[in-house]
């Protein structure tokens, strides 16, 4: 049994949504007027005040059940419920190699996502943003106002000592455990005489000078040697006098020969292999 408080507020609610819920729904009802079946299931309802908790309550769960939806998933969740509640590791960016640190080819400086730092002298960058170092050198860490007023720039100094930017017009410094030696040239003087004659207005004179050129010849240093360069070791043989026999398109004799040297070629190739399998 209900307290009377209860009972109350049950009646209350009765009151209120009986009459509209009955008008929404007439199949409920067939055969009577909506006013008239409306009319009927209040005085049914209210028949009889003092009834007892479990009619009351029977009643409004009649009335309200066929209100109420189910919904129903449309597929299944296929376990993305803790999908974005991990923690991945971190991805180890940053810096990895400080100010005046000494690097070689390759070796990775910056690791970033984006372009917060960008490379400058003797550093290029990766895909993924990374700048590495491209000669062996010290790292420096500097703004460079005339290529671009406020990016932030990592490069490579050759002297422990050095400064980055370079002056745009300095020279350009030797790579790192490399010394400017001067050349020695050895010149042999060589004295060439040669008769020139010139004829004069008559025919008649002849003059012989004597011209002195001089020969300079470079002398390798030693741990050197010469080497020839392609176009005049493919010049060889036309300096030599001999040559090649042209290529002729419609000599089929010889094509024919080229073929099955080819074909003998891939038969023997092919016994190979399957001795092979076959072992």
């Amino acid at each position: 049994m209900l307290q009377p408080r209860l009972r109350a507020s049950f009646r209350v609610l009765e009151r209120a949504f009986a009459p509209s819920l009955l008008s929404a729904h007439q199949p409920a009802f067939r055969g009577v007027p909506s006013s008239a079946s409306a009319i009927t299931a209040s005085a049914t309802a209210f028949s009889s005040p003092s009834s007892s908790s479990s009619s009351s309550s029977s009643s409004l769960l009649r009335l309200l059940l066929p209100r109420s939806q189910l919904r129903y998933a449309s597929h299944a969740s296929q376990g993305a419920a803790n999908q974005h509640a991990r923690d991945p590791p971190g991805k180890r960016l940053g810096a990895k190699k400080t100010g005046g640190e000494y690097v070689i080819p390759g070796n990775i400086i910056y690791r970033q996502r984006g372009t917060k730092w960008f490379p400058g002298e003797n550093c290029a960058m990766g895909r993924d943003h990374t700048i590495y170092a491209t000669e062996a050198g010290y790292v420096r860490y500097y703004l460079d106002p005339e290529r671009h007023p406020k990016r932030k720039y990592i490069g490579v100094c050759f002297e422990k000592d050095g400064t980055l930017p370079t002056p745009r017009n300095a020279p350009t410094k030797r790579r790192l455990n490399r010394i400017a030696v001067p050349r020695q040239v050895q010149v042999s003087q060589t004295s060439v005489e040669s008769s020139v004659t010139t004829a004069g207005e008559n025919g008649e004179a002849t003059q012989q000078e004597s011209i002195s050129a001089t020969k300079t010849e470079l002398q390798l240093r030693p741990g050197y040697m010469y080497r020839e360069a392609n176009w005049e070791i493919g010049r060889a043989a036309e300096k030599a006098g001999i040559k090649v026999k042209e290529f002729d398109p419609k000599n089929r004799w010889l094509a024919w020969r080229k073929r099955k040297a080819r074909a003998e070629r891939a038969a023997q190739m092919k016994s190979l292999k399957k001795k092979k399998s076959k072992k």
